[in-house]
């Protein structure tokens, strides 16, 4: 299994961690299915009159490789898919980081990195 550096760009800075690009498609379909239930939400906010949208589940990715990556996302709490930012934590044994990233740069950097890896 070939492994390569994910690069993802953050609100401030960017984090650049070995990813293997099965890695990447699954979480590639999580985002995916992420933006359906923001989408889901935003629509029938939009559309008002009926009531309140029914909840969605939020997302959470884990993945366990060389780092431990987790990617957490309530997508009840943003008004569109474009404003939605998601919480990346990112550990080993020595460091953890916890920021936030908007959820469209990181679909972007996960695509991206899945076409340089083919």
């Amino acid at each position: 299994m070939s492994v390569s550096q994910l690069k993802l760009n953050l609100v401030e800075g960017s984090v650049s961690f070995s990813f293997s690009p099965q890695a990447a498609r699954e979480l590639q379909g999580a985002l995916a299915e992420l933006m359906l239930k923001l989408k889901a939400v935003a629509t029938k906010t939009a559309v008002g009159g009926g009531g309140k949208p029914s909840p969605q589940k939020p997302m959470e990715y884990q993945h366990a490789g060389e780092v431990f990556l987790e990617i957490f996302c309530n997508p009840n709490i943003w008004p569109s898919p474009f404003a939605a930012k998601v919480l990346i934590t990112l550990r080993d044994e020595r460091i953890r980081l916890t920021t936030e990233a908007e959820l469209t740069r990181t679909l972007e950097d996960v695509n991206q990195f899945l076409e340089q890896v083919g």
